[in-house]
């Protein structure tokens, strides 16, 4: 059992984090911490755990097996750097960083600190994406040539207005829900991404970040797609792969709040169709890295890998401000 301190301690965390350590067989919430020291008292008490008095007191106590770090993003660096200088394996918040240089720094700490980094990139372990993999993987719609994904919902009213100051934030939908989709189109894949073109807009209430936007993906692996964004409209997650012989379409396929479908289409008809729940995905992300930092199985989002998701999200925002199309080095 790997007993889990929470350094952030905010909306996702009662929303998502909370059910998913309590579906958990191997990961357990055994502390937290957060900077208003009243609220993290009154989420102690409702969720039967302790809370810290400083973030370096949770990362150094004995208590504490692994940091899941859950901060805004600017404080995702000086945290994972804390709990690595206190011999704790970290998961970590997407986005890892505010850019490539930052987890560049990290890998580096947890190199030398010979501990466990990974990022929390729960729709790997969403049973969509697992069921989409396998189809592609066993050629089921030929060579995939086409991808698609798309993640919606409406901005107005949430509780995490940082998300909308760039000293604070990687950036708006790109960085905040985008980088989902990016890595759920690799994970299905199974390729990274070479090259990248954006689109976006801000509005009065994003600016300077931007509100949507249509980022155009180049796959080394050969297939090519969009990944659309936005922050002004109706929840909504779709993903989608055409291939050569047929396509693979699940309509919100990144949510983990009621049952979806993934439909294989061939000839303009449904071939096969498979109800699945992602209700798991969370506690199936926290065991996985349970398992990884006791050595039973590998992580599916290590911090290697989110290096290359950093560079792509970087390279979005750079064709954003030049206008240009931008190659990602690791690809």
């Amino acid at each position: 059992m790997i007993r889990y301190g929470l350094l952030g301690f905010g909306h996702h965390c009662v929303k998502r984090l909370i059910p998913a350590f309590l579906g958990a067989r191997g990961s357990v919430l055994a502390g937290m911490w957060r900077r208003d020291l009243g609220k993290a008292a009154a989420n102690a008490s409702d969720f039967s755990t302790r809370y810290f008095a400083t973030a370096e007191e949770l990362c150094a106590s004995a208590e504490i097996d692994a940091v899941f770090v859950t901060s805004p993003d600017a404080l995702h660096l000086p945290h994972v750097l804390m709990a690595l200088k206190h011999g704790k394996p970290v998961l970590c918040e997407k986005p890892l960083g505010m850019n490539a240089a930052e987890v560049e720094k990290m890998l580096a700490a947890a190199k030398a600190a010979g501990q466990r980094l990974g990022v929390a990139q729960n729709m790997r372990y969403n049973r969509s994406l697992e069921v989409m993999r396998e189809w592609i993987g066993e050629g089921r719609i030929g060579r995939p040539a086409l991808v698609h994904a798309q993640f919606c919902y409406a901005a107005e009213g949430s509780p995490r207005q940082w998300i909308y100051d760039p000293a604070v934030a990687c950036g708006g939908p790109i960085g905040d829900v985008g980088i989902h989709c990016i890595d759920a189109l690799r994970f299905v894949l199974e390729s990274r991404v070479a090259a990248v073109t954006t689109l976006a807009r801000a509005d009065a209430q994003s600016a300077p970040v931007e509100a949507y936007a249509a980022i155009g993906l180049d796959f080394s692996g050969g297939a090519m797609g969009a990944v659309t964004v936005s922050t002004r409209g109706a929840y909504r997650s779709l993903i989608e792969v055409t291939g050569e012989t047929g396509a693979i379409v699940c309509q919100f396929g990144l949510t983990v709040d009621f049952d979806v479908d993934v439909e294989l289409w061939r000839a303009g008809k449904i071939a096969e169709r498979k109800t699945v729940s992602n209700a798991d995905g969370y506690s199936k992300m926290l065991d996985a890295f349970s398992d990884w930092v006791e050595g039973r199985r590998e992580y599916r989002a290590t911090g290697e890998d989110g290096l290359h998701n950093q560079q792509v999200l970087d390279a979005a925002y750079r064709s954003w401000r030049t206008g240009e199309r931008q190659t990602v080095a690791s690809a």
